[in-house]
């Protein structure tokens, strides 16, 4: 008997049918996409009228109702904010403060974690446990105990006071712990049969492997610090060490009013070098999200 054979389906043909299909798919539930797409909008908006008030005059901002295109653009908001302000020292500052901050919390919340996932010590579960109560604290309470630590050290109006106390973060402990666990134990085992030291181990072998929950830490870090405002505000005493979001909130204060166009542009500057690092990184973020705490 002979049998007739089947034809062969070309791989491109099979690439179209599957895109096809997925196509399909996700027209065919529209009820999902509506309601993202309104919280989008939601999302985007306020960074648009950001934008877009940012190349308005200031009687334009403050038109009923708003035009969301500029009628008249102007650079004359970006003008006021460069020339009111030390914009170098205090952009070298924030950079500065939140470079510093980040490599420190990468550095020792990565060690700490490593310590807590990986190594038997006595009291290891009570150290853990004191680092998630600490999570349960608000920052507020922890303000003022730590400003007077700063000024009894006569760290205020430097900028080793603005970045000293943040070096290390309970939540980059917690992260840290969580994704070096998920680790397999038999790669650490190996390196100590080898001869390997414990710091040898951390930096070779650990810090290679958690790149993504690095990126998670190092884009949360930079965030907070690059925007933090209350404590550069407290503890730096004159401008030489303001910055960018205390530089900001100065020189969009008038005698009688708020500047709005001054601050909307400010809020441009500032946003930029943020994703900026967040599209750099975004990749190992997600991972790093997805991952941490799957064992």
């Amino acid at each position: 008997m002979s049998t007739l054979a089947r034809p062969r389906t070309a791989p491109a043909d099979t690439d179209r049918a599957l895109r096809r299909r997925r196509i399909r798919q996700a027209w065919g539930r529209p009820w999902l996409y509506v309601p993202l797409f309104g919280c989008l909008l939601l999302m985007i908006t306020p960074f648009l009228w950001m934008l877009s008030g940012s190349f308005k005059p200031e009687a334009d901002i403050r038109k009923v109702p708003p035009d969301l295109i500029p009628t008249q653009p102007t650079f004359t908001n970006y003008r006021q904010l460069f020339s009111s302000l030390d914009f170098t020292t205090m952009f070298a500052n924030s950079v500065i403060v939140a470079l510093a901050v980040t490599a420190g919390n990468l550095l020792f919340c990565s060690m700490l974690g490593y310590a807590l996932a990986k190594l038997e010590f006595r009291g290891r579960r009570t150290v853990f446990t004191l680092v998630i109560a600490t999570l349960m604290v608000p920052g507020l309470v922890t303000f003022v105990p730590l400003y007077v630590l700063v000024a009894n050290m006569k760290l205020t109006g430097s900028l080793l006071g603005l970045i000293l106390p943040f070096l290390a973060a309970p939540f980059g402990v917690f992260l840290m712990r969580q994704f070096i666990s998920t680790l397999p134990d038999e790669l650490i085992d190996a390196a100590r049969v080898d001869g390997c030291r414990e710091l040898a181990i951390f930096w070779k072998i650990i810090l290679p492997l958690t790149r993504p929950a690095l990126a998670t830490l190092g884009i949360i870090t930079f965030l907070g610090s690059w925007n933090n405002f209350l404590w550069p505000l407290v503890v730096a005493q004159n401008e030489d060490q303001y910055t960018l979001p205390v530089g900001l909130a100065l020189a969009s204060s008038g005698q009688d009013f708020t500047r709005f166009g001054v601050l909307l542009g400010g809020s441009v500057a500032v946003l930029l070098p943020v994703m900026i690092v967040f599209l750099l990184f975004q990749r190992h973020f997600v991972a790093g999200i997805a991952t941490t705490g799957m064992r």
